[in-house]
């Protein structure tokens, strides 16, 4: 009998492209997710995947509908930019409202600032709880929700095992948000996106330990978490390096 598969999907904003590359090669070797788990890109990315898509799908979807646009500057006195066009194409394009329309079981990471604990959903309004999940706290406005105010769910736990854990056979969890510490800091932007990284990278480090089977593409840390310009390099850097993997379940 086959094991049952958990994939268990990291933040790390436009490098999320990567996972969909990560996703196809594990398709191609069989493996393929019977519950998935995601924070911020990883909720993006794993909301398709968990509605029938799949990732060569999902990749030409989201390049199409230039989802990852974050050049609108928000007015709003909470954030910095909104997730107004990902949210609008997300609720086009997902085929499912609730967790409870999609194909297999999901949970979604997001982090109550109200009461300062990770929370995870896997019921109720699906794309609300995806834009609360990737909320990068300044950058973005935070939303709310049942009153209380949430953010990127990485400001606690950017490696989502914890929901996965005895509910599958193997567990396997795909970071792509370590962080560069060579990259150059030029803007408040900039500041804001390093001091979030840094808290993901300990959580991250805590958390591996929790899963069968640990992916980090090589070279995923040069990229920059907002830069639109390289989705395609992204993905094929995800595929590569896991289509290369030796994987034993």
């Amino acid at each position: 009998m086959a094991p049952k598969i958990g994939i268990a999907l990291s933040g790390g904003g436009v490098k999320g492209f990567a996972h969909l590359g990560v996703l196809q090669a594990l398709k191609e070797k069989g493996i393929e997710p019977d519950l998935l788990a995601g924070v911020s890109a990883g909720a993006i990315v794993g909301s398709f995947i968990a509605a029938g898509k799949s990732p060569a799908e999902v990749m030409e979807l989201i390049n199409e509908n230039d989802f990852f646009d974050f050049a609108k500057l928000s007015i709003p006195d909470r954030g910095i930019f909104t997730l107004d066009n990902m949210t609008e194409n997300l609720e086009k394009s997902l085929g499912a409202k609730t967790f409870e329309e999609l194909k297999i079981p999901f949970y979604v990471g997001a982090a109550n600032i109200e009461k300062a604990r990770m929370e995870y959903f896997s019921s109720g309004e699906l794309v609300k709880i995806i834009q609360a999940s990737s909320s990068i706290p300044v950058l973005f406005s935070p939303v709310e929700i049942n009153g209380d105010l949430y953010v990127d769910g990485g400001l606690f736990e950017n490696l989502p095992v914890n929901p996965l854990i005895n509910k599958c056979d193997k567990l396997i969890a795909v970071n792509v948000m370590p962080v560069n510490l060579e990259e150059k800091m030029e803007s408040i932007t900039d500041i804001a996106v390093r001091t979030f990284q840094l808290k993901t990278v300990v959580n991250a480090m805590e958390l591996r330990e929790k899963a069968d089977i640990y992916i980090e593409p090589t070279g995923i840390e040069k990229y920059n978490i907002l830069n639109t310009k390289y989705s395609q390099e992204l993905y094929d850097l995800g595929y590569n390096y896991c289509k290369n993997l030796e994987i034993d379940l």
